[in-house]
C-alpha cells in the first residue's frame, strides 16, 4: 500500500510502525507537520500524544516515559533541538533510549525556516556535555523519513542510547509516494532495566550520577567501549563509486543533489560517484577512506564545512593520512544547484 505524503508525515508512519507509545512535543516550523500528525494518529490508534510546554520539558518527558520502558520520541528544529541538549546528554548518561527527529532550519540563533545542515556537528558531536554519543541516522526521501524513524528505535533499543533523526527543512516539506511497512514491530522486552512499577523491577535503577571519580570513569569509559561497539551499524551508500576519478561526498537532500550532478557528469563521459553515509554516528569512516583514498573528492553539504570537516578526520583515522575535498556548500536556507556542483566537479576533473 502506498500513501502521497509529506516528509514529516512519514516520520509519524515510521514510529507508530515501530510500535512508539508515545509522542512529546513542542511545535516549531519546519518540523510542525511531525507534531500535527502524531495530534492526530496517535490517540486514533491508542498512543499518548501530548503537547508540551516547550522543547526542555519535551526532552524531559521523553526520559520519563523512556525509563518507564516505553517508546518514547519528540522532534523539533534547530532552537529547539538546543534546548533539548541537556535532556539527552542525561538521556545518555542513564543509558536510556528514545527518538529525536531534527528538521534542520538555518541558523545561528532564530535565523529563518528554510533548509540547512547547519546542525551536524551539534547532532553528530554530542552537543550536550559529557562524553557520550547518539545514534544519527541521515535519511534523503519521504521514503527514509519512514524507514530510518523505525530504524532508529531499533537502534536507540540495541545500543541503550539517543538515537537522532536528522533531516532538514525540505525533506520535511517535500512529498513523495511512501510504501507503508509490511507490518508493525514487536515492542522489545524492557523488563531487565525499565521501570514498570512492579516488584519485579522494583530494583532496577535508572541513573548517571556517580559522585566518586573513579567510578564516574569506569561508567565513561564503559559508555566509550559501547560506543566503539556501535561501529557495526555504520552504514553506506556508494553510487557509481567503483572506477570514479571524482567521488562527491553529500548526505540527506545534498546527497540527492550530488547524484543528479553525477548523472549528468556520466552522460558526458566523466567518471563519477557519489558517497552517501547513511549514518552519520556510527560514521562509515572504513568504508569512506575505500570510496575516496586516491581519488579526487568534493564535499557538497548546506553548511559552512561542518560535515566537510568531520570527512577529512574520518580519512584521517581510517586511512592513515589527510585527504582534503574540495567544498561546495550554501547557507542560510539557500541550496545548493545541480549546477554549482557541475561547475566545481568539471574544474576539479580538468585539474
Amino acid at each position: 500500500m502506498t500513501k502521497f505524503v509529506k516528509g514529516n508525515e512519514a516520520v509519524i508512519i515510521g514510529a507508530l510502525y515501530a510500535g512508539c507509545d508515545v509522542y512529546f512535543g513542542y511545535p516549531i516550523t519546519p518540523a510542525s507537520e511531525i507534531a500535527h500528525a502524531a495530534a492526530k494518529w496517535f490517540p486514533a490508534v491508542g498512543r499518548d500524544f501530548l503537547q508540551a510546554e516547550c522543547e526542555t520539558a519535551s526532552i524531559n518527558m521523553v526520559y520519563g516515559a523512556a525509563a518507564a520502558g516505553g517508546l518514547a520520541m519528540t522532534a523539533t528544529s534547530g532552537p529547539g533541538m538546543s534546548l533539548m541538549q541537556e535532556g539527552i546528554s542525561y538521556m545518555a548518561g542513564a543509558e536510556l533510549p528514545g527518538v529525536i527527529v531534527n528538521i534542520m532550519r538555518a541558523g545561528p540563533g532564530l535565523g529563518n525556516v528554510y533548509p540547512e545542515q547547519g546542525d551536524y556537528s551539534q547532532s553528530v558531536k554530542g552537543g550536550g556535555h559529557g562524553n557520550y554519543s547518539c545514534v544519527v541516522l541521515a535519511p534523503a526521501s519521504v521514503q527514509e523519513m519512514c524507514d530510518m524513524t523505525m530504524r532508529a528505535f531499533e537502534l536507540s533499543f540495541k545500543h541503550m542510547t539517543p538515537a537522532i533523526m536528522l533531516a532538514d527543512g525540505l525533506l520535511g516539506q517535500m512529498m513523495e509516494t511512501l510504501t507503508l511497512p509490511d507490518r508493525e514491530r514487536p515492542k522489545p522486552d524492557t523488563s531487565a532495566w525499565a521501570l514498570h512499577g512492579t516488584a519485579a523491577t522494583r530494583q532496577n535503577l535508572i541513573t548517571s550520577i556517580y559522585l566518586d571519580a573513579a567510578t564516574q570513569e569506569e561508567h565513561n569509559l564503559r559508555l566509550q567501549a559501547k560506543y566503539a561497539g556501535m561501529r557495526d551499524d555504520a552504514r553506506h551508500e556508494a553510487y557509481l563509486c567503483g572506477d570514479a576519478d571524482l567521488v562527491l561526498v553529500a548526505y540527506g537532500i545534498s546527497s540527492r543533489i550530488a547524484r543528479s550532478a553525477a548523472d549528468i557528469l556520466r552522460a558526458e563521459g566523466a567518471k563519477v560517484g557519489v558517497f552517501r553515509p547513511l549514518t552519520l554516528s556510527p560514521f562509515p569512516e572504513k568504508a569512506l577512506c575505500g570510496a575516496l583514498d586516491g581519488r579526487k573528492s568534493l564535499v557538497v553539504e548546506l553548511s559552512a564545512g561542518q560535515f566537510r570537516e568531520d570527512v577529512i578526520f574520518r580519512m584521517a583515522s581510517a586511512c592513515g593520512h589527510c585527504v582534503i575535498p574540495a567544498l561546495c556548500n550554501r547557507m542560510g536556507g539557500v541550496i545548493v544547484t545541480v549546477n554549482e556542483v557541475l561547475e566545481q566537479a568539471r574544474a576539479l576533473l580538468r585539474r
